[in-house]
């Protein structure tokens, strides 16, 4: 085996939603891989941090929305090989419920942040993100 498929990377991965569940916050990529494409927030946990908190920094990283960890609830781990085309990732989601008027400003890796109305989504998210925020909007 290549080392690339030894290496197993650890990401966490934000459903940022509106109070009533009718929008979702994306980012659009600036980097590749999926450069231009619609995600999650999300990336890398750093050494020595927890996924909960990678989810939160990367979230004010990303969209400028801070909130604090408790208001973050896990909704799942996505490790499906091939999920990330850059090797093998596994990531845990979070889901939370931003306010309304909170101002979003796009920061490192984004290109832009927009709230997008569930019911009229981009036609392609980046990596698995539509299972993800199928699983914090299902029923």
């Amino acid at each position: 085996m290549t080392e690339s498929l030894l290496t197993i990377r650890y990401t966490a991965d934000v459903v940022a939603l509106t109070p009533d569940r009718s929008s979702v916050l994306l980012i659009e990529r600036d980097w590749p891989p999926y450069e231009g494409a619609w995600a999650l927030p999300g990336g890398h946990v750093d050494p020595g941090e927890t996924s909960l908190a990678a989810a939160a920094r990367e979230l004010a990283e990303e969209t400028g929305i801070h909130l604090t960890t408790d208001k973050l609830r896990p909704i799942g781990v996505w490790d499906a090989p091939g999920r990330d085309p850059r090797g093998r990732y596994v990531t845990v989601a979070y889901v939370t419920t931003v306010p309304t008027g909170t101002q979003i400003t796009p920061g490192t890796d984004a290109r832009t942040a927009r709230w997008w109305p569930l019911h009229s989504l981009p036609n392609y998210l980046a990596f698995d993100h539509a299972d993800i925020l199928s699983t914090a909007t299902a029923p």
